[in-house]
């Protein structure tokens, strides 16, 4: 999809954005849905409620010099989307997810400054409105214990490892690592931020378990990163429930992932 303009967003929609007359050019990440216009990011929205919730706030979210998040953009009639598109001011920056710990100090600033806010009304909806397309919110439901485990020897050895977690919930970013962007001078940069509702820790546990498996991070790190979090362990054992179920869900739980996964569920479950 990168190397085809077929899915940019149409001009109307970049005028409607204040793009102009910028070519929009396709960027790294975002699943190749993501583009760029000038100093526009224009990406398909993830629906009214989510999209517009998500924009309200982090027009207004205080930033620190632990962490910023892009501005949403807002269209010429004042709302957040134009068809099937919202856009985001563009922030230089890039990932680099070999710097765990600085993702996850960033990780941290950002659960603290959401931390007041409520439960958003779309989080309440059950499991049969989610799209049978929507891997990652399915997955999140299975690593959970709110449905059921899928029929897979590492998913059922993590599902016996489960065990009640007392940490209380909040709004929490749960894809980290790749995520957050550094630019020097500046402070890190949250992006693309999928709204769930979850321990704090979770956020953190995500990340780590994709740093070892996906990012050469040696499984010895596993306990430091998660220093100071409570039910450490227990999260890392949700955390890889949630990114093995997504695999499978999208049909990429193959024998190279089980490799791949294998020393950490060795580690934790």
């Amino acid at each position: 999809m990168h190397d085809t303009d077929a899915a940019a967003p149409a001009v109307e929609v970049l005028r409607a954005f204040g793009g102009g007359e910028a070519r929009p050019r396709p960027l790294a990440g975002g699943r190749g849905l993501t583009w760029r216009a000038g100093d526009v990011v224009l990406r398909p929205h993830d629906g009214p409620a989510v999209t517009d919730w998500r924009s309200a706030v982090l027009a207004t979210l205080p930033h620190t010099a632990e962490f910023r998040t892009p501005r949403p953009v807002a269209a010429r009639d004042g709302g957040w989307r134009v068809g099937s598109w919202e856009a985001w001011e563009w922030v230089p920056g890039a990932a680099d997810e070999h710097r765990v710990e600085d993702v996850l100090r960033a990780g941290a600033a950002f659960h603290r400054a959401v931390a007041h806010l409520d439960r958003p009304a779309f989080l309440d909806e059950g499991d049969e409105s989610v799209a049978p397309d929507d891997a990652w919110r399915r997955a999140d439901r299975i690593a959970w214990g709110e449905a059921p485990v899928l029929h897979d020897p590492t998913l059922q050895r993590l599902g016996a490892a489960f065990r009640p977690v007392r940490a209380s919930s909040q709004l929490v970013h749960g894809d980290l690592l790749g995520n957050v962007l550094f630019s020097e001078g500046q402070p890190p940069t949250i992006i693309d931020w999928p709204p769930t509702w979850r321990p704090a820790g979770t956020g953190p546990a995500i990340a780590a378990v994709d740093a070892v498996c996906w990012h050469g991070v040696p499984t010895e790190r596993l306990a430091s990163l998660g220093a100071g979090i409570p039910e450490w362990r227990q999260l890392l054992v949700r955390a890889l429930a949630f990114r093995v179920a997504t695999l499978h869900l999208l049909g990429a739980w193959d024998g190279a992932a089980v490799v791949r996964h294998r020393p950490v569920v060795d580690a934790v479950a």
